[in-house]
């Protein structure tokens, strides 16, 4: 999805001063129905420049296609472009003893790039919101649900938008959209356990498709 110049510029200048890099702008069919917002860009995905590359992208794809669904299906966005990372010590040779890892972007990340998905959002008028774990939810609904409580369930709400582009504040759409909230595909790897709800939630997704 193209997006006007200012907005990109803007994004880049209010993410400057923090722990990030790269810009994923998102990928697939912006004139289709499904819209996915996930957390942040990997390493893989700032690099390349593409949304869900690496292995959460694959298991992505096999919740997809259980779906009966393609990435060229659905647009696939973050609350945050930038990959948020944090150093952490290693062992590893020719590193200096430091690595970039991985971690949750904070509320002034999201504020950064806030305006691309307003923008985003509105343009393509999604008639389903997938909102990939619980900072993807959070930003788009304002509510600290807990996603063990959620995870499936169809929630009709309007959505968070910056009341000025540039500003600080939110306010709420007039419109309302259908959000359905899931796991971050990464989180099966850290909690095997939840694979039985996770293909729960995506029957009730196929549900929710099918009318």
């Amino acid at each position: 999805m193209e997006l006007p110049e200012e907005l990109v510029k803007l994004a880049e200048e209010r993410i400057a001063p923090y722990d990030t890099e790269g810009l994923v702008i998102g990928a697939g069919n912006e004139s289709g129905d499904i819209m996915i917002v996930g957390e942040a860009p990997g390493e893989k995905e700032a690099v390349e420049g593409k949304p869900f590359i690496g292995r959460a992208g694959k298991e992505l794809d096999k919740q997809l296609e259980y779906l009966g669904l393609t990435r060229e299906d659905v647009y696939i966005t973050s609350a945050v472009r930038s990959r948020p990372y944090k150093w952490v010590k290693t062992n590893k040779k020719g590193t200096g003893g430091k690595r970039k890892a991985n971690r949750k972007p904070n509320q002034k990340e999201i504020l950064a790039h806030a305006p691309i998905l307003d923008y985003q959002i509105a343009k393509m008028n999604p008639r389903l919101i997938i909102a990939l774990g619980s900072v993807a939810y959070e930003r788009l609904t304002g509510r600290k649900d807990k996603m063990t409580k959620i995870v499936g369930s169809t929630i009709e709400t309007p959505v968070k938008k910056l009341i000025e582009t540039d500003g600080k504040d939110y306010n709420y759409t007039e419109k309302s959209y259908t959000i359905i909230p899931l796991y971050h595909p990464a989180a099966v790897f850290y909690n095997p356990v939840i694979k039985d709800e996770i293909y729960q939630a995506l029957d009730r997704v196929k549900d929710h498709l099918m009318k």
